[in-house]
């Protein structure tokens, strides 16, 4: 029987406040109507679309780490 708690911990709680910043500044690139608090409205496809691009430019930034090369944008 599965538990009610939730598995999606933050690794690093202190890197909260800036995935969250990293979240929205995501969902306005992609044009997705992202607000503080509900988002009910939103459908998977554009929540899915945010995590996957989130992911998508922090993979970039840890391959442009790992290259040592800093061209390219912000790094996360």
């Amino acid at each position: 029987m599965p538990s009610n708690t939730s598995s999606n911990k933050a690794v690093v709680p202190e890197a909260k406040g800036a995935l969250d910043r990293f979240k929205y500044e995501v969902a306005n690139e992609l044009g997705v109507p992202l607000t503080d608090g509900y988002n009910g409205n939103l459908t998977s496809k554009q929540n899915g679309s945010v995590g996957g691009y989130m992911v998508k430019k922090m993979i970039e930034a840890q391959e442009r780490q790992m290259s040592g090369s800093s061209q390219g944008g912000q790094q996360y």
